[in-house]
């Protein structure tokens, strides 16, 4: 039988440091931490070789007494709480094994002064062999410095990425610690070569309230572009309140990679927080498209448990539901508020499409060089004039006074369709090309999320059912559903063998093809899966159904329609993306334009 031994101080150390130091990055996040718990308004962190050799972090905060440092790198002792109630905490390091265990795995030094010292001292720890304190020199602070890391483990070494790697994930936990904390300055150093120190980032603490401390952050660390695109977020229900930015739907990227969340201050990667915000977007992205957010959970410490992983990256709620809820609704508000307001972005890319071609000599747009000048074209052969006449229908001015009326809304004044798809209106200070396939659907799907909510989606009889045949499979998995689609004016019923009867279509949608329809149906529940909520599920194959109704390319229109579509636009929340996240218009300023001719 196997003997049960005592492990010695120093292995529990080690095994300790295993689940709290995964990297240098998470030595970094807990000497930060540290920091802002002792009061901080200023913390520089340096590193060398990606953190493997050399970690210092140094704090203007209040200190650790001479007399309590080594109690300080003893296991499960802190100043952050009193050990009665391991819910209430109001701090980042509560669990008193970060110190410890990094000098157990690596060869540490704590210098530090506190308030009203008459002098520093200093301690070290190196593979768990503590030193006794001794003077230093040093003002108010500490510095804490990690080298070495895993020297005593050499085996976590083998697991440890590139310098470069790490180096990222180092950049990482630094520009998400200095999100949550605005008023503090963060410098990020690098002093491999030389231990002069090459800054890598850097953000000064910023003034004014906090919703404009955090955007002047957000700025410096996200960009101007996502603050520029960021709707302002401030909610609050039964002791939960959520402050913060999110970007438009236009503004989205292609990964998960710029979704900030933190709950009482901590960055967080949590399931629920992530599914709540997908959950808040799904009317306005399509699935491999991801929002962009810099999201904020403050709660009474008892409502969140914040120790169900070690490194706390993950929270458990008391009430999920109810985080969740409120994280969906004041995102879907926001965004409603937002109107038809689309990213800057969009504009931006446009204008970044007419790029000069290379050339020996000056810049040459992609233009046929004409005597009487140039002529801005696609890099394609130029069609003809009968052809281009052929391609567009111009609005007459044949009411001026009208066109000024149109003109002074925010899309303004259509004066053209081109390709019969896009419309071309003018602004009081520029123009607004508008994509009125994918403005449309939006309409539709707007009007019948407004039915739905309402009453139920009204339905029209079809004069001759349509009658379609599916596989098995599928047949089976619209006739599952049948029950919620009849909430959305489609009616099914089941034919014999596996065919599928349409009796009811959405009144809304006018004339259409029920097959494509119910294909396009069968399509997003692949997407949704059978975990989504059947309020998402629904909305999600609305969407869908939007299509169908919405004016398809290649119709031409009248002046008064597309007016007509301007306007609702104008009035419709979220006109400024598609159903899936694509822009519905560009709009460009008269300035732009004179730049791309060199008028300025």
């Amino acid at each position: 039988m196997p003997v049960i031994r005592q492990l010695s101080e120093a292995a529990v150390n080690r095994i300790a440091a295993g689940e709290v130091v995964e990297r240098p990055a998470s030595a970094v996040k807990e000497l930060i931490e540290n920091a802002l718990d002792a009061g901080a308004n200023r913390v520089d962190i340096a590193y060398a070789d990606g953190g493997k050799t050399l970690i210092r972090v140094t704090d203007d905060g209040c200190g650790i007494p001479e007399d309590q440092l080594q109690l300080a790198l003893a296991r499960h002792a802190t100043s952050k709480i009193d050990g009665s109630d391991l819910l209430n905490i109001h701090s980042f390091g509560f669990r008193g094994e970060a110190l410890p265990s990094l000098g157990a795995v690596g060869r540490l030094s704590i210098t530090s002064r506190s308030r009203g010292a008459t002098a520093a001292a200093m301690i070290t720890v190196n593979g768990g062999e503590m030193s006794q304190p001794r003077p230093a020199a040093l003002g108010q602070g500490t510095v804490v410095e990690l080298r070495d890391l895993f020297y005593a483990t050499p085996a976590r070494l083998k697991f440890l990425r590139s310098d470069r790697a790490e180096v990222q994930a180092i950049g990482d936990i630094v520009r998400r610690l200095a999100m949550a904390e605005p008023f503090v300055s963060f410098t990020l150093s690098d002093i491999s070569k030389g231990g002069v120190g090459r800054v890598t980032f850097r953000s000064d603490a910023q003034t004014g309230d906090l919703f404009d401390a955090l955007h002047g952050r957000l700025r410096q660390i996200l960009g101007a572009e996502f603050a520029e695109n960021a709707l302002l977020i401030d909610a609050t229900r039964e002791g939960i309140s959520l402050t913060g930015y999110a970007a438009l739907p236009t503004y989205s990227r292609g990964a998960a990679v710029a979704q900030f969340l933190f709950v009482n201050g901590r960055p967080v990667r949590d399931k629920l927080l992530v599914g709540a915000l997908r959950g808040a977007y799904a009317d306005f992205l399509s699935r491999d498209r991801h929002p962009a957010v810099a999201l904020f959970l403050e709660c009474a410490p008892e409502l969140v448990d914040v120790n169900v992983h070690p490194a706390k990256a993950e929270v458990r709620f008391r009430d999920p539901g109810m985080a969740r809820g409120l994280i969906v609704s004041a995102l879907r508000h926001a965004l409603a508020e937002a109107g038809h307001r689309a990213s800057t972005t969009v504009a931006t890319a446009t204008l970044g499409a007419f790029q000069p071609e290379p050339s020996g000599g000056a810049p040459i747009y992609q233009m046929d060089r004409q005597s009487g000048g140039n002529i801005i074209r696609p890099s394609s052969q130029a069609p003809g004039f009968a052809e281009i006449q052929a391609q567009y229908g111009r609005v007459e001015p044949d009411d001026p006074e009208q066109i000024s009326v149109e003109q002074s809304h925010p899309l303004g004044a259509a004066r053209a369709q081109l390709h019969e798809n896009y419309i071309i209106a003018q602004t009081v200070d520029g123009i607004v090309i508008v994509d009125q396939h994918a403005a449309h659907e939006r309409l539709v799907y707007e009007r019948l999320k407004a039915q739905m909510e309402a009453s139920g989606v009204r339905a029209q009889a079809l004069l001759i059912p349509e009658i379609i045949e599916f596989s098995a499979n599928d047949c089976a998995r619209l006739l599952a559903v049948a029950p919620e689609l009849t909430k959305l004016g489609l009616t099914l019923e089941p034919f014999g063998g596996s065919a599928v009867c349409i009796r009811e279509t959405p009144a809304i949608l006018g004339r259409i093809n029920g097959e494509n329809m119910l294909r396009d149906i069968l399509d997003e529940l692949d997407d949704q899966g059978e975990t989504s909520l059947v309020s998402e599920r629904l909305n999600a194959i609305l969407s869908r159904v939007a299509c169908h109704g919405s004016i398809r390319s290649g119709r031409r229109m009248q002046a008064d329609e597309m007016n007509a579509l301007l306007r609702e636009m104008e009035a419709t929340p979220s006109s400024g993306q598609c159903n899936h996240g694509r822009p519905t218009y560009v709009e460009l300023k008269l300035s732009d334009i004179e730049r791309l001719f060199g008028r300025t």
